[in-house]
């Protein structure tokens, strides 16, 4: 069990030109969710996380506003210029310059990157005493990334960019993975001594690898079991190909877990979901967002579950039936071509096809709540304005548009009156046919 106080450096500063976007990358999302927010996460849930510092720098006030909106206790930090992650991580030191820890340093556009890993490399530093560990990679083809040099011994003694690497180091194939954890106390002072006699003019943190070997202090590096977890996100053939890839281990748990998921290749479920056994998701099923849903489910084919639904049991989402933020209990049917959002759904209900909770004022901009409580029913086109409540047992007949409460066991229609023309098409068949002649 650690002992020591840990503290995140994000790295989310840069644009990400090949995005080719206003939005700044990081904010970018898979299922919903921006791709900070999965590193964000990640970080948090390490045992003895004490903070998070975010480096922000391209439209630095989207990111701010996002992180402070959803992540409470985490500070950003603005990098302006921008002139390399090592100069990034020193626009922190202000703030943590007196802390006695652990420091882990991620980028903010490596979704993939888990808690786990991330609680597994820092367990990896405190078991070995190290001063600084370096997450490292193997690929068997390692293009573009810097090495991992090591001595005969087996000691890491430095990273070497590919392209100032000879032949020799270009055959290694334990690359730099990018993410580092550093007992704070012991490095601090490699920050003060960065160089940027570069190419670029630009201060690396790899340098801090080089200061600590010269220092003689204990380097380490940690090599990753999974090498998808540190995918980067340049492009949005990236964030698609991450996507699948999120994606797939998701399928794969829930399936592993007792869901039946008919199509996999068709279907995308959010990894925040959490479904019951025995659920069939058909296919071209999409669910984003936190969502959870019961045991013996039948969902879809073309649903669409967006964030915040909880699903009971025994329950049935008919085809092209969009969820969001709404309960829906037990045993109750949601039938094809509905809209339910904003709406506690008891147990036992039945809603007709095509009914649509209408849950959003344009003119006030707010979203009110639909309540339909057990046993009730509504026929097939309705629609229904919140805020309201259908009582229990109460029948909404078809094509009515609901705008009050209807009590207990009362039906409720807005239906007009029909009216029948006997022989009208006949009549207007007979005058266009003699208008023809």
């Amino acid at each position: 069990m650690l002992n020591k106080k840990i503290k995140s450096i994000i790295l989310a500063a840069g644009k990400g030109t090949r995005m080719k976007s206003e939005m700044p990358k990081v904010l970018h999302s898979i299922f919903n969710k921006p791709l900070l927010g999965y590193v964000l996460d990640s970080v948090s849930s390490i045992d003895c996380a004490n903070e998070n510092i975010v480096i922000v720098g391209h439209a630095a006030e989207k990111v701010e506003e996002y992180v402070n909106k959803n992540y409470e206790g985490t500070k950003c930090i603005i990098q302006s210029p921008q002139l390399g992650t090592g100069d990034a991580v020193k626009k922190a030191l202000p703030y943590i310059k007196d802390f006695d820890g652990y420091v882990i340093v991620v980028y903010g556009d490596t979704p993939l990157i888990t808690g786990e890993t991330l609680s597994n490399f820092v367990e990896f530093h405190d078991n070995n005493h190290a001063d600084l560990t370096v997450m490292s990679a193997v690929f068997d083809n390692p293009k573009n990334y810097g090495r991992i040099v090591r001595d005969k011994n087996n000691k890491f003694v430095a990273i070497v960019e590919e392209k100032d690497a000879n032949i020799e180091q270009k055959s290694i194939k334990e690359i730099n993975a990018g993410i580092y954890c550093m007992t704070w106390s012991k490095i601090i002072g490699a920050f003060s001594s960065l160089s940027n006699n570069n190419a670029q003019n630009e201060y690396y943190i790899t340098d801090i690898v080089k200061w600590a070997v010269e220092k003689n202090l204990n380097v380490q590096s940690y090599i990753l079991q999974n090498n998808e977890e540190i995918f980067g996100i340049n492009s949005k053939s990236d964030l698609a190909q991450a996507t699948k890839i999120l994606n797939k281990k998701s399928i794969e748990r829930l399936m592993d877990n007792g869901v039946q998921i008919t199509d996999p290749d068709t279907t995308y479920i959010s990894p925040e979901t959490q479904i019951g056994q025995d659920t069939i998701i058909l296919p071209n099923v999409y669910i984003s967002g936190k969502n959870t849903i019961g045991n013996n489910c039948k969902i879809g084919p073309f649903s669409h579950i967006r964030d915040g639904a909880i699903i009971g049991n025994n329950v049935r989402i008919g085809n092209f039936v969009e969820i969001k933020k709404s309960i829906i209990k037990d045993n109750t049917n949601v039938s094809h071509l509905s809209y339910i959002g904003d709406s506690d759904i008891g147990s036992k209900v039945n809603i007709g096809a095509g009914t649509i909770t209408a849950n959003y004022d344009p003119i006030s901009k707010i979203k009110n709540r639909t309540i339909i409580k057990d046993g009730a029913n509504t026929g097939s086109n309705s629609v229904i304005v919140a805020p309201v409540t259908i009582n229990e047992n109460a029948s909404v007949a078809a094509g009515s548009i609901i705008t009050k409460d209807v009590e207990a066991y009362s039906l409720a229609i807005t239906r007009a009156p029909l009216k029948i023309f006997s022989q009208w098409v006949k009549r207007k068949m007979e005058i266009l046919s003699g208008g023809n002649k």
